[in-house]
Formats: structure tokens, sequence, C-alpha cells
């Protein structure tokens, strides 16, 4: 990811895959870079920053980073699954156990499927008791499971809600990588006020030096 200026936000982010292209909206990027932006002085505890699917609002509270997605209403019921886009294209399929099946053999094949193309899909498999969704995701330019999905989360918490009233729903997320927060208020086809909530922890410190870098 890279933090950019912006003349009308307080930052604008740039998130790239692992593959090297510029990729869509990531959640938990986006609660990242706001913990980033915070240490670096820029920021106190809100920001409003721009991405590629839009302005985001972001809030600090003690250690959890609180993250304002875009409004959901891309919705497509399939016989095997749900399509959502949450800022990015998710493919969610119902599995008793995420953990024991082999997400990155079963996640490609879903990934290319020609429903999705040209631009392919994320794919999470996850189970539901309650109000707490176990997850596990293959991501496309990653080309391989990713052990925490911020856009995959809240993704899985609306498909699990489709057929649900209107209302306000809230779900613990728990995959590999920790656990997330998703509420958000339901009516009819649409989902709006949407929250990703969690934890951004500093692990590593670096520099890296180059001599263009054009965006």
């Amino acid at each position: 990811m890279i933090l950019k200026n912006d003349n009308l936000h307080d930052f604008r982010m740039i998130y790239f895959n692992s593959d090297g292209y510029e990729g869509t909206m990531c959640g938990n990027g986006g609660r990242c870079i706001t913990a980033f932006a915070a240490s670096l002085g820029l920021i106190s505890n809100e920001a409003v920053f721009l991405a590629s699917d839009g302005v985001h609002r972001s809030i600090i509270l003690k250690n959890t980073i609180n993250l304002k997605m875009s409004n959901v209403s891309e919705i497509k019921k399939f016989d095997d699954g749900f399509f959502v886009n949450s800022g990015s294209p998710h493919f969610i399929c119902l599995n008793k156990n995420p953990n024991k099946i082999n997400i990155n053999f079963i996640g490609k094949k879903i990934r290319y499927q020609q429903r999705f193309a040209p631009e392919g899909v994320n794919v999470d498999f996850i189970t539901k008791k309650e109000n707490i969704i176990t997850i596990a995701t293959f991501e496309r330019g990653v080309e391989a499971e990713t052990l925490s999905c911020g856009t995959g989360s809240v993704a899985s918490a609306i498909a699990v809600s489709i057929n649900k009233p209107d209302g306000k729903y809230n779900y613990i997320i728990n995959a590999k990588g920790g656990k997330l927060q998703v509420s958000f208020q339901k009516k009819r086809n649409m989902f709006s006020n949407i929250w990703l909530s969690g934890t951004a922890v500093k692990v590593f410190e670096g520099t890296f030096e180059t001599e263009t870098l054009i965006l």
C-alpha cells in the first residue's frame, strides 16, 4: 500500500496485490493504513481518505481500528453460493468446516470460472453459528489463501443476512489471521452503515529506495 497526499482528504490509499497490479478495495489494508497515518502524526484518531471504491471514514478507539465501508447493493444468488461486491468482488460458499478443505485447490477453480470473467473473483468459504462466522479466503492477485480478508468478511456477513428481515446486524468473524467484527444496517436489498473493526499491530519497519515512482 502507498499513502499519498490528497487535496480533498486526509490521504489517498493505493493498494497493490502481490502480483504487482493495483487492486480493488482492501478492508484490512484500510484499517492498517489508518494506523500507519496516525503513527506518522498525519491524523489523530479519525481520518477521511480516498480509496479505489470511493471515500472511507476510519476511527481509532484504543487498539481497535474501525473502518466504514462502501454501501453494498450488488448481490447475486447462485445455486452454490452468493456473489457480493463489497468494494472487491467475492463469491461466498457455505461449508461445514472451512479450515479443513483445500482452499488453494478449490478456490482457484472457482476464481477462474467463466461466470466471473474477465476480472475473476475472490472466494470465501464460511460456516455460521448464531452471529459467529468462521471464514477461509482464496484471494485473487495473491492467487492463494490469505489468513484474513476484510472485504471478504464484510461480503460473508452480508451473504448470511440476505434472507433475513430488515434491521441492524453484528457479526464476529473468525479467520486464521485473527478476529474481526462486521456491523451494518439492512433495508430491503441495500446494506449501509457498514463498519469493519479489528486490531492493527505494527510488526515491521523498513525503508526502500526508488529512482522513479509515478502514481
